[in-house]
């Protein structure tokens, strides 16, 4: 696995020794990547897809791959709630759904927004400005019949497991991204699977924080002995690519607040912020989500948080502005 230079190709990429990783270009919005982990005929699953129809092809190319190990899934571990992580849950059937604690409770309450993207789907028009940009977003994927599978086994803080004689260490980082975001390291193989701890090539985006907990992830990522990194979204990468992104969130909380202690509007702030070194980066118009969460997050807080629609509002703007 050592020195491989990876192809950013759609599918299944066997990364060796039973490790393998789907991929989805080109890793925006909704199109994340996924893992298997096979050992003496026992496997497990690392994350689904965000519809039905993508998840079914991917655990078809898995079985062909894998038709012992993967002709029953033993575990599925979401990394995180985000519906294009969990949202072909229910295709694992039989399976045991692991989950950090924090994970199942956002899944709990909004069964990973899925009655959201519904909404938009139906309705573009009642989100206003940002539904045009949401309903793009959307389009590719079918929310039909899908009824999100909920974790059947949660934890806190580490989670070891076997797949066959392989040992499997599942560890919590979150709040970060998310509320309850995991890594799934397979020391022996020296593979991490990060979920959304690391977009590569595109911007991260922070959904709750704090931020600080994210930066520590990617350094914890750093100093694993990993050779093959599987993010969330983007090309498989190697510890540099949480380097990339530790740099990133670094960069953005320091001028994030140099421009909340001048005072500066939070929009403003998104928009001020130069971000010339992250040019070749996918998804810019996240800036302005990241910026509304460390202005929530520096205000301790206090200061009234934008809405959802307020915060992809803002996106939509940014994003306008920057296909133009």
């Amino acid at each position: 696995m050592a020195g491989r230079n990876w192809q950013y190709t759609k599918g299944l990429h066997d990364l060796g020794n039973g490790c393998y990783a789907w991929l989805q270009p080109d890793g925006s919005w909704g199109w994340s990547n996924a893992g298997l982990i096979v050992d003496s005929g026992e496997s497990m699953l690392v994350d689904t897809l965000f519809d039905l129809k993508l998840t079914r092809a991917m655990i078809d190319a898995m079985r062909r791959a894998e038709p012992k190990a993967a002709a029953r899934f033993g575990a599925l571990v979401n990394t995180h709630s985000n519906g294009d992580h969990c949202f072909g849950n229910q295709l694992v059937a039989g399976a045991e759904i692991i989950a950090s604690k924090a994970c199942a409770a956002e899944l709990i309450a909004d069964r990973g927004g899925l009655e959201l993207r519904n909404s938009l789907k139906r309705n573009p028009a009642e989100f206003g400005e940002a539904g045009e940009f949401l309903a793009r977003i959307l389009k590719p994927f079918d929310f039909d019949g899908i009824d999100v599978a909920m974790p059947t086994l949660t934890f806190e803080g580490e989670l070891e497991r076997k797949v066959g004689n392989k040992t499997v260490r599942i560890i919590e980082v979150g709040p970060a991204h998310t509320g309850g975001d995991i890594l799934v390291h397979v020391p022996e193989d020296r593979v991490i699977f990060t979920g959304d701890i690391l977009f590569i090539n595109g911007h991260p985006l922070i959904w709750t924080g704090p931020v600080g907990n994210w930066i520590k992830a990617c350094q914890l990522i750093m100093e694993l002995d990993v050779e093959t990194v599987v993010p969330g979204h983007g090309p498989i990468t190697s510890r540099e690519g949480a380097a990339a992104v530790k740099g990133y969130l670094e960069y953005i909380t320091r001028e994030a607040r140099k421009r909340y202690d001048a005072g500066m509007p939070m929009f403003e702030a998104a928009r001020d912020i130069s971000m010339a070194d992250y040019a070749s980066w996918s998804d810019g118009e996240r800036i302005a989500a990241n910026v509304a969460a460390l202005y929530r997050e520096f205000s301790g807080g206090k200061s009234p948080a934008p809405s959802m629609h307020e915060v992809f509002a803002m996106m939509a703007r940014i994003e306008k502005e920057l296909r133009h």
